[in-house]
């Protein structure tokens, strides 16, 4: 059974819990971010922390994690997990309050959350084929740079795509291509 990271501690998957009064899950009053793992090793992670601190800056979260620490336990669950290709999921929650539209005036601890999950990146098929791509209108909340957890219209723009035959969904504002519903891309013009 797969381990897991939460406030500090490893936990079989089964045993980890979050309270129904958590912000992250009453508001998605939360920030994540995925690192991708290959043979073991995580990738690109010093920028995903910086997009990360960027993110709590613009939602005034605490700052109570330092790099430092985040790395060890990525490393941790890496090693219980024996996970050599897929990616680590992060999430940090605002934490636990009554439910109320204002944000807390008292100071409250964020939930830090993380877990492994297996997944073909270097040998999937979308590497070696590339993906067939259908546009959509970028109905989210204009404030796309900070990386929160309202994830629900890609969801449903990537259930759209899936079930129109597609791979993924673009999501187009003012004409021009905003973000993936799943993926990232890059487009390249004329020669690398």
């Amino acid at each position: 059974m797969r381990q897991v990271y939460i406030n500090g501690e490893f936990k079989k998957e089964d045993e980890a819990k979050v309270s129904v009064f958590d912000r992250g899950l009453l508001f998605s009053d939360s920030l994540y971010e995925v690192t991708t793992v290959i043979n073991g090793k995580l990738i690109d992670f010093n920028n995903h922390m910086k997009r990360l601190d960027r993110s709590m800056t613009e939602l005034k979260f605490k700052k109570l994690l330092n790099h430092l620490d985040i790395l060890i336990f990525h490393r941790k669950l890496i090693e219980l997990n024996n996970l050599k290709e897929g990616m680590i999921y992060l999430q940090v929650t605002r934490g636990i309050a009554d439910r109320s539209f204002d944000m807390p005036k008292d100071e409250i601890k964020p939930t830090v959350l993380a877990f492994t999950q297996e997944k073909k990146i270097i040998d999937s098929e979308s590497a070696k084929n590339g993906i067939k791509v259908m546009t959509l209108d970028d109905m989210r909340w204009k404030r796309c740079d900070i990386k929160t957890t309202q994830l629900l219209y890609a969801s449903m723009a990537k259930t759209e795509a899936t079930q129109k035959g597609f791979d993924d969904a673009w999501m187009i504002r003012q004409g021009y291509i905003t973000e993936g519903s799943s993926s990232n891309a890059w487009i390249i013009k004329g020669k690398i």
